[in-house]
């Protein structure tokens, strides 16, 4: 189990001058950690901008910089190389690349202004277009693993549904922060575990990513409906998961202060979606024949 990695996540310095901020070394140390948490082997890439430029270059886009016979020249031997250790190893979980990266970009990349077209573009990056079949990931996105899973907990339906739901995430590499394995789950409570229950979900509030919430029955929970609102205006993304058909309204799923302040899905594929997940498909073992 691995994935290929654009190299700068893991040597910075092989990015161009100026480009890397503290925040940047912080995704790329947030996502190294979540690999080495769920035994992830980090395969770093080669650099072509490092190979073909130098390590001690501008910024520049494609177009400008890369544009050219000998890097097309080099590209197609980079790209043999990683086919190789693709053939030897099997499929990786995924690629992950750094966006705006005229090669390693993921979603998008400075190619360069050409006609009407702006130099930034919704797009890999020159590279990483040779792999097209290899799901690939921005490490910023990938960074983003550690979930609050908000959701009532006051029946053994509940709660079961709650762990199925916090295991398939896991099993998508997630970190999950379940109340109800805290002691969040009967209610023979005093005054001072209730202060600790509250101050330990909150503080899991604050050290998550995102927050899931399950919000089904006729009216979504009210502790749920309070982490909720608690993680919008910390302003983490919140994503509900509500499998009751019933409306709230002719256009609303959900109370429309939850619905407006989250993306609501209607089952388990959406919600992985949601998440970005590309993960774990890729790598499921082929059923045998009989």
């Amino acid at each position: 189990m691995y994935v290929l990695c654009a190299p700068c996540i893991l040597s910075p310095s092989l990015r161009a001058k100026g480009i890397t901020h503290p925040s940047d070394i912080a995704l790329f140390a947030r996502s190294i950690g979540r690999c080495k948490k769920f035994g992830i082997d980090v395969v770093p890439l080669p650099c072509p901008e490092t190979l073909y430029l130098g390590p001690d270059r501008e910024p520049g886009t494609y177009l400008e910089r890369l544009n050219t016979p000998e890097f097309a020249t080099l590209l197609e031997g980079l790209c043999g190389n990683v086919k190789k250790i693709i053939e030897e190893r099997g499929p990786p979980l995924c690629i992950l690349g750094v966006n705006s990266s005229p090669t390693c970009g993921v979603t998008s990349t400075y190619y360069g202004t050409e006609g009407d077209k702006p130099a930034l573009r919704d797009d890999r990056g020159v590279f990483y277009a040779k792999f097209p079949e290899i799901p690939a990931q921005d490490v910023a996105e990938f960074s983003k693993y550690r979930i609050y899973l908000a959701a009532p907990l006051f029946s053994e339906a509940e709660r079961s549904y709650n762990t199925a739901i916090a295991e398939l995430l896991r099993a998508h590499y997630y970190e999950v922060a379940l109340p109800q394995d805290s002691g969040d789950d009967h209610a023979v409570r005093d005054k001072k575990e209730h202060v600790r229950i509250y101050n330990h979900n909150k503080r899991a509030i604050h050290d998550a990513d995102i927050l899931v919430a399950i919000i089904d029955g006729a009216d979504a929970d009210s502790g749920t409906a309070w982490e909720m609102g608690y993680a919008a205006a910390l302003k983490k993304p919140v994503i509900a998961i509500r499998t009751d058909f019933r409306m709230a309204g002719s256009h609303e799923r959900v109370n429309l202060m939850l619905e407006q302040s989250s993306r609501v899905v209607t089952d388990k594929n959406e919600l992985l979606a949601a998440l970005g997940c590309s993960l774990i498909h890729v790598h499921q073992p082929e059923q045998k024949s009989t």
